[in-house]
This record gives C-alpha cells, structure tokens and sequence, in this order.
C-alpha cells in the first residue's frame, strides 16, 4: 500500500512539474533566447541591421517658410528590421525590395505652428489638391462632379455661407461624394478691410450654414480672391481652421479656352501644389483631360487634408 501511495506521488509530482505554468514559462523563455542567438547570428539578420541606414529617411518638421509660409511636415521611413528578416527569410539572402518599412512622424506639426496661411503642402510629398471654391456657377457643378467621380479623384469645396443657405442640396451633393467641404465666408468681403468682429461674423455663420446643411464642421478656410491680413489667420485660427490659399490659378473666371487652362496648370504643377478653380464652363470642360494629364505626372489628387497629412505616400 506504502509501495501505491509513493508512485502515486511520484506520478503526481511528474504531472504537476511537466504542465506547471512556471515551467511552461520558463521553458518558453529559453527556446526564445535561443532562436534569438540563432537569428543574430544568422547572416541574413546582421546584413539587414548593416544595411538598414542605407534605405531611411529621417522625417520633416513642419514649418513657417520665409515664401511658402506654413508647411506641413513629412513622416520619415525606418526599417522593420524583424518584419524585414521574416519576409527575407525563405529566400536566405538580403533583397532590398523585400525590406519593410515603418513611418515615423516628425517632432514638430502643422498645428504646432503659429497661425499663418498654406499655399502648398509638403514638397516631398507627390500629391497635388484641386481647391474648388463656389460662391456661383451651380448649372457646372454636376459636370465637374460627374469627372471627378470617373476618375474616382476628391477635392476640397470651399462653399460661401449664403451660397450654402440658398443650396443645402447641392452643398449636400457635394458631401456625398466624398469631397471635402470648407468655409468660403458668407457673403464674399474682402477680409483683408473688414473688421475682426465683421471677420468672426464671416466664419462663424458660414461654419453654421454649412454644418447644419450638411453635418460637417469645416476645419479650412480660403479667403474670397485671396484677400487677408494676419489678423484675419488669427482670427480663423480661434475656429480650429486653417487658412488655405492656393500655389496655382487657373483663373478659370476669364473664361480660357480648356488647352489654354489645361497648360497653365500642367506647365507649374509639382509636388504638393494647390490647384485654385471654382464651377466654370472652362474647368467643367477642362476637368477630365487635367485629371489625367497630371496624374500621368505620377501625381495623386486628393484632399486638403489628405495633402496636409504627414502620411507618406508608399510606392
């Protein structure tokens, strides 16, 4: 019985010592260690570490530049050194296209900046933005829609608040699209004569229409012809916006031919350019033969805030 009850215990201490969570810890703990000597070791993973520098980036600060005034920063690229190995590793040698990247961001940001106004983005950054400011031209609207929807392309609106009043189903149409929408102020003043309670009478109404119309709050601003003073930045900047200006005019409202609108922008456009048009017979027609040609550039389009975002684009 003695005899029993000794390999009963025996049996029992075996158990606990094999399926002890401690134990199944601790060994865990070593086949880690091990594999991770194995991995140092390995050739593959040093070349990777050797090589890695070679292939990083080192993010982009925002700024306040003496020409361009605000510009939003770029996130910069390091290698995933463990992702990296593991994709490398069934072929066993170093492949410079089967490296994995991570994004860092910079230190300082766009919204870390004093308020100033934006006239590009980033000039890294291989994206161009169309701003599309309507205060007029309704009868264009469904054309330039319908070409932005073809080329699956989205763009800023920048409404004026009384447009917005007189029109909550196209400000609506707009939305629904997937555009962006913005403030355009109410009435058109020249912002740069207008008093500061005259300017945060401006904005506020327009953010209200446009809110209530279509239940986006707007966090750009573009001043009607471009007119401001820095008091008028500060002032769009107590409304969480931003001020948004524009890198190239196609000025639209004279009526060019579409070849003369379409070179005028194709001659400048680069990286990080801001494209100004409103809802004109010129850009309706021009619409579909820019989209492509600048998109044959290498060039995507979206979004202000697509645009100021520090995401780098990935190839």
């Amino acid at each position: 019985m003695k005899k029993l009850s000794l390999i009963a215990c025996l049996l029992i201490a075996a158990w606990f010592s094999v399926n002890n969570p401690i134990v199944d810890t601790y060994v865990a703990s070593l086949k880690g260690n091990v594999l991770t000597v194995v991995k140092q070791e390995d050739p593959l993973y040093q070349s990777i570490i050797k090589n890695a520098p070679t292939y990083e980036i080192p993010p982009s600060d925002a700024k306040i530049d003496r020409v361009w005034k605000a510009i939003p920063g770029y996130n910069g690229l390091t290698v995933d050194i463990e992702a990296s190995y593991k994709n490398m590793k069934k072929i066993g040698i170093f492949d410079e296209k089967k490296l994995i990247y991570k994004q860092t961001e910079p230190s300082v940001h766009l919204k870390d900046l004093s308020p100033s106004p934006i006239y590009r983005g980033h000039p890294d950054k291989p994206m161009v933005s169309f701003i599309i400011n309507v205060a007029w031209g309704n009868e264009y609207l469904p054309e330039m829609l319908a070409a932005l929807k073809r080329h699956q392309v989205k763009a800023s609106f920048f409404l004026e608040g009384n447009w917005v009043k007189n029109n909550p189903d196209l400000a609506k149409m707009i939305v629904s699209a997937g555009h962006e929408v913005g403030n355009h102020s109410y009435t058109h003043p020249d912002m740069q004569r207008i008093t500061a309670a005259q300017t945060r009478e401006q904005l506020q109404k327009t953010n209200e229409v446009i809110e209530a119309a279509t239940g986006k709050k707007s966090i750009w601003f573009a001043p009607p012809s471009g007119s401001y003073r820095d008091e008028t930045v500060k002032i769009a900047a107590e409304f969480k916006m931003q001020t948004v200006m524009w890198t190239v005019d196609t000025i639209d409202w004279q009526k060019p031919a579409p070849d003369q609108l379409i070179n005028r922008v194709i001659s400048k456009i680069d990286n990080g350019f801001m494209v100004l048009m409103h809802p004109t017979n010129s850009t309706a027609k021009s619409l579909d033969r820019l989209i492509t040609l600048i998109e044959e550039k290498g060039l995507k389009i979206s979004t202000v805030s697509d645009l100021m975002s520090e995401e780098r684009m990935m190839k």
